[in-house]
């Protein structure tokens, strides 16, 4: 049925705008207490955190938290919200989502467009007041646009002072191609000074590093080297790929932005591989990218996630399937 739907109301419709027309219907939903979620005994214990299951919302579909509790009643144990940064900003000109459904994929170049992180904090600090039904919420920050790359740390700093009083957990995105700049603090010189400026205004929030699936393998030994040293909580591995080893629409692969979908199952099953080995018990893996079914939700758990989280799948695969992946984990 949700193929039909997909096919003749969404698909004419412009990505980003069809994104909108979605999440409007869950909040309304949500509001009127047609979409509600029950509490839940929360069996699962990562990052000293109680989840109600393995699987969550990737940051990028719910950038400033509003729509934390209808994507909840949906299925999803944990919500990452973001890209969060220090200074509101719009991101980047439209168009800037693509659509590749043969592939079940996307291209995005959404540039972090955000409400700033007071605003977002204030949102999240109402939520919180005024519901005790919850997910547990993590809040995915990143650089200002504006902010120049030799003073990142500052900027990551402030989103964290400001966000990690209402986080269940921080995850620093170091990892978007859509930021100019940005993937080149994934160095370990760059990235050092950056998560040691979080983790000082974390407190005793977790806190985590998400990186791209374009990095060597060489790379991601030295950012899980680095997660050891300073103390992190663990990894988000992986974001979206600049590469284009897919076939598609010419027009659309010619755009610009992180692709996701199914694409990126291997490069993210042998990144959690290698993440796995170099970090043992203590730390958290997420793993995040290509994943669309009930058998790579139990590969993942099986090569040692922790947690797991998705969006490409959840846009093709329509508003049941986050308990269609979770039933029966």
């Amino acid at each position: 049925m949700y193929r039909l739907v997909f096919r003749f109301f969404f698909k004419p419709l412009e990505p980003e705008f069809a994104h909108h027309v979605v999440v409007f219907g869950l909040s309304f939903l949500s509001k009127v207490g047609l979409l509600r979620a029950k509490k839940s005994p929360r069996p699962i214990t990562e990052l000293g955190l109680n989840f109600e299951n393995r699987l969550g919302m990737a940051a990028g579909f719910d950038k400033n938290g509003e729509y934390i509790r209808p994507l909840h009643a949906l299925g999803f144990g944990h919500i990452e919200i973001g890209t969060i940064t220090a200074i509101a900003q719009p991101g980047n000109p439209k168009p800037r989502m693509f659509r590749l459904p043969d592939q079940r994929a996307l291209i995005n170049r959404m540039g972090f467009n955000n409400q700033g992180a007071l605003a977002v904090s204030r949102r999240i600090q109402k939520l919180r007041e005024r519901h005790d039904v919850l997910p547990i919420i993590g809040i995915n920050i990143g650089k200002s646009k504006v902010t120049e790359a030799h003073l990142a740390a500052a900027d990551y700093r402030a989103s964290a002072k400001l966000l990690a009083p209402v986080a269940d957990y921080l995850v620093v995105n170091v990892s978007s191609p859509n930021t100019p700049g940005l993937r080149d603090l994934q160095q370990v010189q760059e990235l050092g000074p950056i998560l040691s400026a979080v983790l000082a205004e974390a407190g005793s929030k977790p806190v985590l590093v998400k990186i791209a699936p374009d990095l060597a393998d060489q790379d991601v030994l030295s950012v899980l080297e680095l997660v050891k040293r300073l103390g992190l909580s663990g990894v988000v591995i992986a974001n979206t790929t600049i590469k284009r080893e897919v076939a598609g629409d010419p027009e659309v692969l010619r755009q610009a932005g992180g692709l996701s979908g199914p694409m990126l199952r291997l490069r993210a099953t042998e990144m959690l591989e290698l993440a796995r080995a170099e970090l043992k018990e203590g730390y958290t893996i997420i793993s995040v990218g290509g994943l669309e079914t009930q058998e790579d939700a139990r590969n993942r758990i099986a090569l040692g996630a922790n947690l797991l989280q998705a969006y490409t799948g959840f846009v093709y695969g329509g508003p049941f399937w986050a308990r269609r992946i979770t039933r029966g984990l």
